[in-house]
């Protein structure tokens, strides 16, 4: 396999990952952040999940996905009206599911996208602020896909700025607990993980074909939870690959 063919199978595993992550949500409302996300979404919405809810990013549900790239002629299949009242009565009422990827993601599951460096009055890089992230992190289900599984990802003790709840007991917001928190995977270029391990410590669930251990392990700034045989990831399968292409003609996800 030449570099480019495992490139392209370790990015197509990742969205496949992502997208069967949304196969036990029915109706809910999928806010999926980035590239490799919407391109995930789209293929849950059109294989393992097909009652979820989207939106053409402004105003519309879509009751099948739009491709990233569209003629000029093109005209979505638009449903209904979604304005933003209507995506806060999902967002506070539980019913939405979102994929972000975060700059820092820490032991704890909590995330950054707001800055790096210790100190906050002169910040060695600033980034987009908090943002929405700490009601989404209350309010509904969480999902993180991250490229490139890195130390500079996956930080030792906290994010340089904590924007998220996570399973931190010294963090929790008072009258909340671990049952209020809804995170649901991290998937990365070297494998898939939940936050079933002991005490909801990060446990590593699949891992990508040619990836080993020690890689994970060696890539990781914090100490996960790694089963004594963990399973393989599924590869991606020719329906898949097919409608993936139709999602994204032009490779957008491959740069």
């Amino acid at each position: 396999m030449t570099d480019n063919e495992a490139h392209k199978l370790r990015i197509n595993t990742m969205i496949c990952a992502n997208a069967t992550g949304y196969q036990n949500d029915g109706e809910v409302l999928v806010t999926p952040i980035g590239v490799l996300p919407r391109v995930a979404a789209s293929l849950a919405m059109l294989t393992c999940n097909p009652d979820m809810m989207m939106t053409d990013s402004e105003a519309w549900l879509l009751s099948k996905p739009n491709p990233l790239d569209r003629p000029d002629n093109f005209r979505p299949s638009t449903e209904s009206w979604m304005g933003l009242s209507r995506v806060f009565d999902n967002v506070w009422g539980g019913k939405r599911h979102i994929t972000c990827t975060p700059t820092q993601i820490d032991q704890f599951g909590q995330a950054n996208i707001s800055m790096i460096g210790n100190d906050h009055n002169a910040p060695a890089v600033q980034m987009l602020g908090v943002r929405g992230f700490p009601g989404n992190s209350i309010c509904h289900a969480n999902t993180f896909l991250i490229p490139k599984h890195c130390k500079r990802v996956f930080v030792p003790g906290e994010c340089d700025i904590v924007c998220t709840i996570g399973y931190n007991t010294s963090r929790l917001p008072r009258g909340y607990s671990f049952d209020d928190i809804d995170l649901r995977r991290i998937i990365t270029d070297l494998c898939v993980m939940d936050f079933n391990g002991p005490n909801h410590s990060i446990r590593v669930t699949s891992v990508h074909e040619g990836v080993s251990i020690d890689e994970i392990r060696d890539n990781t700034g914090f100490d996960i939870f790694i089963p004594e045989k963990p399973e393989m990831t599924l590869a991606p399968h020719s329906e898949q690959i097919e409608l993936i292409q139709r999602i994204d003609p032009f490779n957008k996800r491959l740069a």
